[in-house]
């Protein structure tokens, strides 16, 4: 048995979307949805709207064991799938919907300031992602972390990836959800900060333009937490299978370790521009798994089984220190032999021929 020390904890948000169970058509059933979860439990707080009314999102406490982590995501999308089907609805872990929809704004003051203020994009944001939290001691060590998994956050991308069909029609993309997201004028990679007071004050700043609303706003793809003592991972598409949610989580856990030893430590932050990490993150979000990735150290390509071998080097140290070592090779093997979110679809959609059919099986898929 692998040896065990103090470890971080890990929580996970999900983004998951309403459908007919039935016809795959997405639903705009958030509301009931959540009625009927008040209802069993009057002080839940597991369950949340979001944007549209055709998303749920859950969040799990937070966990320093991964697998009581994976029983809690399972326990989640179970739970939402029962208050669901109470309302003749399924719940499906797909980042974009397959088929064409109309989404639905929620009824908050904050969506409605984001749709009069970006218009035409904020109807494009019915993608649902998966975020990880991961604790950190102080923001100094969050912001050293931050700097160091800039590199490798592409690569978290297109192992999440699921999210290739966009309003009835193949996008040619693994994870077109980002290419939607990074709409948003805040999204996207960033600079390395250096020290908390100069992350803070580029927060400040970009609140200060008035273009976005409030803290919460400023959507780097990993970022400080404003309400928890967390790194925030943002770049994953909600993943298909809880299995891919798991191995997520305990990947970023191992970044958040190593990145924290290397300051500890001294090593320099590695610093290749933000305009070659947004092309190794389009170069993840087009392909995925099935082509080259860009190498988080050389940004040149390489296959992609090999850049998750040394993404699984990288991170040896702190995965072997939680425990995780032999979960997170085993977890990256089958990632690699069954493909991501985005190849399970396709190959639905292959066997199938209907979209439709893509969606009932993936509502089935979600609760594992």
């Amino acid at each position: 048995m692998e040896g065990r020390h103090h470890v971080r904890t890990v929580g996970v948000e999900e983004e998951l979307l309403l459908v007919d169970p039935d016809s795959g058509d997405p639903r705009a059933l958030a509301a009931a949805v959540l009625a009927r979860a008040a209802q069993d439990d009057p002080g839940q707080q597991v369950f949340e709207k979001e944007l549209f009314g055709q998303m749920l999102e859950f969040a799990t406490h937070p966990q320093s064991d991964m697998a009581l982590l994976g029983d809690e995501i399972v326990r989640c999308r179970k739970e939402a799938a029962r208050h669901a089907g109470e309302i003749g609805c399924g719940v499906a872990a797909l980042a974009t919907s397959p088929l064409p929809v109309s989404p639905s704004l929620s009824v908050n003051a904050r969506y409605q300031w984001l749709a009069e203020r970006f218009g035409i994009p904020t109807w494009d944001q019915l993608v649902c992602g998966c975020h990880v939290h991961v604790s950190v001691a102080s923001d100094e060590e969050g912001v050293a972390v931050l700097d160091r998994l800039r590199p490798w956050l592409p690569v978290l991308r297109a192992m999440s990836a699921n999210s290739p069909f966009w309003q009835g029609r193949n996008t040619d993309y693994a994870s077109y959800r980002s290419r939607v997201w990074n709409r948003w004028p805040s999204a996207g990679p960033t600079e390395p900060f250096g020290t908390p007071e100069r992350y803070h004050r580029r927060v400040t700043e970009m609140v200060d333009t008035g273009v976005v609303l409030d803290e919460g706003m400023v959507y780097f793809d990993a970022r400080l937490s404003a309400r928890y003592p967390t790194v925030e991972v943002r770049v994953a598409d909600v993943c298909l299978c809880a299995e891919t949610a798991v191995l997520l989580a305990t990947l970023v856990r191992a970044l958040v370790e190593t990145a924290a030893a290397e300051w500890r430590d001294g090593r320099p932050v590695p610093d290749p521009g933000v305009s070659l990490i947004r092309l190794a993150d389009w170069q993840a979000a087009r392909f995925g798994l099935e082509e080259d990735l860009l190498d988080p150290v050389t940004l040149r390509p390489r296959p992609a089984a090999g850049v998750l071998e040394s993404l699984l080097e990288h991170t040896g140290e702190a995965l072997t220190a939680g425990g995780d070592a032999d979960r997170a090779e085993r977890g990256v093997a089958e990632l690699l032999r069954r493909g991501n979110g985005a190849r399970e679809q396709r190959l639905l959609l292959e066997r199938t021929g209907s979209l439709r059919d893509v969606v009932t099986e993936c509502v089935r898929r979600t609760q594992g």
